[in-house]
């Protein structure tokens, strides 16, 4: 009895357990086809279009500009030496800094030598003019004695002709008249050889006394003295470090370095702006373009010309922007510009969500916009920064920056 009991309650727990099994299996079905009818639902959804940034093209002002850098050089620096040697420094009349003038002493050389030799010189050209005085009234003399012996010579001959005069008297005078031609001669000889010795000695005095004026070393030009070597009591000398320097007119330039590619946009007379740090920005203009380039470095030389300024110091680094072109024309931001090996290109969109790649000519380029020649207009929306990702005919959703929008209201 006991076993059919049991029995029966096996039973009865396979049964419970097999109807509880299928429903777990009915369950799980029904969830998994669930799952999938709402992927199907999912996919069958439009695919949203992606959200873009755009840009508005606009008509701006482009100027284009080359970078230099260099150091700020006198526009003519003046070399200021002695004309003389050998004679010491005894004054000094001017100092770095001070302005000055044509024909102004800068310092005054020790003149006793000179002076001495001015002395000597007087005397050898006194000396001078009294030998030619000399040698004046010797001619008188002689000339007086060589008529009289001529005279006398002239009545011998018919005397002799007759025999009123001897052949030995005759001989006498004809010989005195020899002689005191001769004399006059000599005389005048004696005059151009003092005349002569005169002129040497006055060629010395103008020697002498230019050597005299030289002693004050002068300004050639006006300007600014930049730096003096000349001390008291030293040797002055043409040879080795000059005793002044001088900015002709106090007028400065940049002498700047400027990379080989640019260098050919850049011509004399451009506009420059110039940057001195601590000091701030002046304006220049290009007044020389050199010719080479440096084979080592590829790098070239201008000089831009800023003029007189008291500012300025010489020896100061300085950078400069020179203009090289400007313009007027339709600006998209750079980075809407894809370069390619074969064409330029900008991505446009058209009927409000179409992509639209269109070849453009590109022009001057200013700061963070690049000029479009020509394939735009004004008000068209172009991709602002464009890429591989898109493609011509996509459908995109545009959006403007909320700083364009405000700067646009």
């Amino acid at each position: 009895m006991n076993v059919r009991k049991i029995i029966k309650s096996l039973m009865m727990g396979l049964m419970v357990a097999g109807v509880a099994a299928g429903a777990g299996y009915i369950f799980i079905e029904k969830k998994h086809t669930a799952a999938i009818q709402a992927q199907r639902l999912e996919a069958a959804k439009p695919i949203a279009a992606p959200t873009i940034t755009v840009s508005k093209v606009t008509t701006e002002d482009f100027v284009q500009t080359a970078a230099v850098s260099g150091s700020l050089v006198p526009r003519e620096e003046i070399l200021v030496s002695p004309e003389i040697e050998g004679l010491r420094v005894r004054e000094l009349l001017a100092d770095e800094g001070d302005h000055v003038k044509k024909g102004q002493v800068l310092a005054r050389l020790v003149s006793e030598q000179i002076d001495a030799q001015l002395a000597q010189n007087e005397a050898n050209l006194a000396h001078s003019n009294a030998a030619i005085a000399q040698a004046k009234s010797q001619i008188v003399q002689a000339e007086a004695q060589a008529k009289e012996a001529q005279a006398q010579l002239v009545r011998a001959e018919p005397l002799k002709k007759s025999g009123y005069l001897s052949g030995a008297t005759y001989d006498q005078r004809e010989s005195a008249a020899g002689t005191t031609a001769a004399q006059l001669v000599a005389a005048r000889d004696g005059l151009t050889a003092a005349e002569a010795d005169k002129a040497q000695v006055t060629a010395q005095r103008r020697e002498i006394m230019w050597r005299r004026s030289n002693t004050d070393v002068t300004a050639p030009k006006d300007g600014i003295i930049s730096r003096r070597t000349a001390r008291i009591g030293a040797m002055a000398s043409a040879i080795g470090e000059p005793m002044f320097r001088i900015i002709e007119d106090g007028e400065i330039e940049l002498d700047a370095e400027i990379v080989e590619t640019e260098l050919k946009n850049v011509k004399v007379d451009q506009k420059a702006v110039v940057t001195v740090p601590g000091y701030g920005d002046f304006n220049g203009r290009v007044r020389l373009v050199s010719p080479e380039v440096d084979k080592t470095t590829r790098l070239g030389r201008v000089k831009i010309f800023l003029g007189a300024n008291p500012v300025l110091r010489i020896g100061s680094f300085a950078e400069g922007r020179i203009e090289t072109a400007r313009s007027r024309g339709l600006a998209v931001p750079s980075s809407a510009v894809t370069f390619e090996q074969d064409a330029i290109s900008v991505q446009v969109v058209v009927n409000g969500n179409k992509i639209e790649q269109r070849i453009v000519p590109v022009g001057l380029t200013a700061g963070d916009f690049i000029e479009v020649k020509d394939g735009l207009k004004e008000g068209d929306v172009v991709v602002t920064r464009a890429g591989t990702f898109l493609r011509d005919g996509d459908v995109v959703r545009p959006v403007v920056p909320e700083a364009a929008l405000s700067e646009a209201k």
